[in-house]
């Protein structure tokens, strides 16, 4: 009773992943609100991002609370782990194969009480490769950026994004592609018996009806 989403940033895996966890009351976990609580502690206390040993600490010693805001050690960070500086903070910090071991049995202990909703972007192919529904979510570059520059969740749609920041946030998620496709450990990868949805042009709706089926036909959906 374990659903894995992956995919790229903006390719609709907050949203759908929310959607399903409600439909099926199962919890939802975004693993990449995790990276980017970690960055952000380890900001806070001038650690320096490039130095592994430092940031296993911060991660080692933090206390998350995952659910419609994110906590973390008792602060309320959801809003401000959301802006351009903070995706590429935790591009760095999900480098790191010391960091991501340790988030990933946290990970892990999240699951396996089932009933769950995982997103991220190795959760099918390393956090829970036995899932029984991998989904694998994406969309062409250009309507990631558009959905990035509309999310309520981001800093840029809450200032209101002009075409030249549009084309700003295009870059900064290339950039994250790029970082997260050719990390040596646990890389932005499609897993095999993923079933692939392009969310290009699609409705939510759309898009949830057929994770749900997916679902349903593989027993997955708590029923």
């Amino acid at each position: 009773m374990l659903i894995a989403i992956d995919g790229p940033a903006g390719a609709g895996k907050g949203t759908v992943a929310r959607t399903i966890a409600a439909a099926l009351a199962f919890r939802h976990v975004d693993t990449g609100a995790m990276y980017r609580a970690v960055a952000w502690i380890a900001r806070h206390r001038g650690v320096d991002l490039t130095d592994s040993a430092a940031v296993v600490g911060v991660a080692r010693d933090a206390t998350f609370e995952l659910s419609t805001r994110v906590m973390v050690d008792g602060h309320d960070v959801t809003d401000e782990i959301r802006t351009p500086e903070m995706d590429a903070a935790a591009a760095i910090v999900a480098r790191h194969g010391d960091v991501r071991q340790m988030l990933v049995q946290r990970q892990r202990e999240m699951g396996r009480a089932g009933r769950v909703v995982m997103e991220g972007r190795d959760i099918g192919t390393v956090v829970f490769p036995d899932a029984p529904v991998k989904i694998y979510l994406d969309a062409t570059p250009e309507e990631r950026a558009r959905r990035r520059a509309l999310d309520p969740a981001h800093a840029a749609s809450r200032q209101g994004a002009s075409p030249d920041q549009v084309g700003q946030i295009a870059q900064a998620l290339a950039a994250r592609d790029q970082s997260d496709r050719t990390r040596a450990v646990s890389p932005l990868t499609r897993a095999d018996d993923a079933v692939y949805i392009d969310t290009t042009g699609l409705a939510i709706d759309e898009v949830v009806k057929t994770v749900l089926e997916v679902a349903r036909r593989r027993g997955a959906d708590g029923r």
